[in-house]
């Protein structure tokens, strides 16, 4: 039977402007990016559309995952394709899904692990070989899965109950995940695959011919870096003013710009004229760097500020699917568009959700609480509910002893300061003391509650391993692997649905309110 899934609370429905809707219309994608594409299932017809009718873009990425990552990647991805579909309809134009997979990315430790449920309600982490701490800071498509891929699929395996599903969905994993391919590949072969039939296109901008194309505008962004370094502080500047998040550091002379050098992708940074690597410290002159992007284009990306300029540069974009990390630092771009004369895409707040399994529900109904109570402290919802179970004469005692104490010790202060007014303070302080008191005595009586019904804890430390793990979201944390074996497609299905609510919703507006 298909989980419950559930929007969570705080997922505001996706708004655009629709005049900046218009601005993107009429922008046609390089024929030459079309071998960058995966596309499996109802993708190819989108592919189509996308190279030979003009189609627009949703757009949403991140960086690539072990078995994909958290479950939000899925979200993201199932947001952007229910996006597409409802701006299609209201525009009366072909738009498409595109998931913008960073392999770029450099940050191994964020790539190399996936945590998944297991078949004892544990949480158990799936690693890759951790990297030498001398190694190379190698981007995601350069690097190996290697031999512990193998060993994380067993242990997969083993953790998982067996289903009518598992042997698919482990063939899945076994065809993208395997010792010889990289972490970038195996990520977007297996997003394209897994959600393909939903129309998702996967699109690689490190692949040759996606460099190929992007390598101009990394190259103008090169050519503006003093500009773009100034207006980058400005306007991170003028975030903070305004009381928003500017966390990307600017400033000291960086570029937007990485380029693969002796220790890794490595940052330009600005000297004297030339460009030097920051870490490294090799010197590139502007035609040294002209060079490279003629030969070698390989060898550059942009950094997370950039991205989203080169994106919209290459795609017709009509929206960009973020999560909240992105939503925080992507304001910090907007003066980069202006720069490198870029039509900017528009921003919108993922859909974010949570699976809820018959016996996580079970839990809840139980006690009569939402999903979101779980993420309070530990203890604190097992003392309210616990609270709750105590003797109608003890809890009417306590919170009639608490009453008639406040109400006497003011009743006390009142005559007492007409004698001498400094005897409140005093007074004041034993109230407080007497209620401390009080409440102590209603720990202890808790506390022997708690001990007498340890049903009350292990029930819902079980439901917060599941929507909580590790003190976090569970889309945050979680897989989707265990999901999928539990469950099959129906998953799936039950994800895009909530997604398809959740567009539908969609405001339009001729500006930005």
């Amino acid at each position: 039977m298909t989980p419950q899934i559930d929007t969570l609370e705080d997922v505001a429905a996706p708004r655009l402007t629709s005049a900046r809707l218009a601005g993107r219309r009429g922008l046609a994608v390089d024929p030459e990016l079309e071998p960058a594409f995966l596309a499996a299932g109802a993708a190819k017809n989108n592919l189509h559309r996308l190279f030979k009718q003009q189609a627009l873009c949703v757009t949403t990425g991140q960086q690539p995952g072990l078995f994909t990552g958290p479950l939000y990647t899925v979200h993201k991805a199932m947001a952007a394709i229910a996006l597409a579909r409802q701006l299609e309809t209201q525009l009366g134009e072909p738009v498409v899904p595109v998931f913008w997979v960073a392999g770029d990315d450099h940050d191994f430790v964020e790539s190399s692990r996936a945590n998944i449920l297991t078949v004892r309600n544990d949480i158990e982490s799936l690693t890759l070989s951790e990297r030498a701490s001398d190694a190379p800071a190698r981007p995601m498509y350069r690097e190996p899965l290697g031999e512990a891929v193998a060993t994380a699929l067993q242990s997969l395996v083993a953790a998982t109950p067996d289903t009518e599903f598992k042997d698919v969905v482990l063939e899945l994993v076994k065809r993208h995940y395997r010792p010889d391919a990289d972490v970038a590949t195996a990520f977007s072969g297996m997003l394209s695959e897994m959600l393909g039939r939903f129309g998702l296109l996967v699109f690689r901008p490190y692949h040759l011919a996606a460099k190929r194309v992007a390598a101009p505008l990394v190259l103008r962004a090169i050519h503006r870096a003093a500009d773009a370094e100034a207006a980058l502080d400005q306007r991170a500047a003028q975030l903070r003013d305004a009381d928003r998040p500017a966390p990307i550091k600017v400033g000291t002379g960086t570029t937007t710009v990485m380029l693969e050098a002796e220790l890794g992708r490595d940052r330009l940074v600005m000297d004297a004229g030339s460009f030097r690597t920051r870490r490294s410290g090799e010197q590139y002159s502007v035609a040294q760097l002209e060079e490279i992007a003629l030969n070698e284009p390989m060898s550059l990306s942009p950094n997370v500020l950039l991205r989203p300029v080169i994106q919209a540069g290459m795609l017709p974009t009509l929206a960009y699917v973020a999560g909240p990390g992105e939503l925080a630092y992507l304001p910090q771009a907007d003066p980069l568009y202006a720069l490198l004369n870029v039509e900017p895409q528009q921003l919108v707040g993922r859909w974010a959700g949570v699976i809820l399994e018959r016996r996580i529900l079970k839990v809840l109904d139980k006690f009569g609480i939402s999903a979101a109570e779980l993420s309070a402290p530990v203890g604190q919802l097992e003392g309210r509910l616990v609270r709750d179970e105590m003797p109608e004469d003890a809890a009417d005692a306590i919170s009639k002893l608490r009453t008639v104490l406040s109400a006497e010790y003011q009743r006390l202060a009142s005559a007492a300061i007409t004698l001498d007014p400094t005897l409140a303070k005093p007074i004041g302080s034993e109230e407080h003391n007497a209620l401390r008191r009080l409440g102590d005595l209603e720990k202890k009586i808790v506390g022997q509650l708690k001990k007498q019904n340890t049903t009350v804890a292990e029930q819902l430390a079980k439901a917060r391993v599941n929507l909580y793990p590790l003190g976090r979201p569970q889309e945050r944390v979680l897989n989707v692997l265990p999901y999928l074996i539990r469950y099959g497609e129906d998953l799936l299905d039950g994800i895009r649905d909530r997604c398809f609510t959740w567009a539908a919703a969609l405001e339009t507006s001729p500006s930005h309110r």
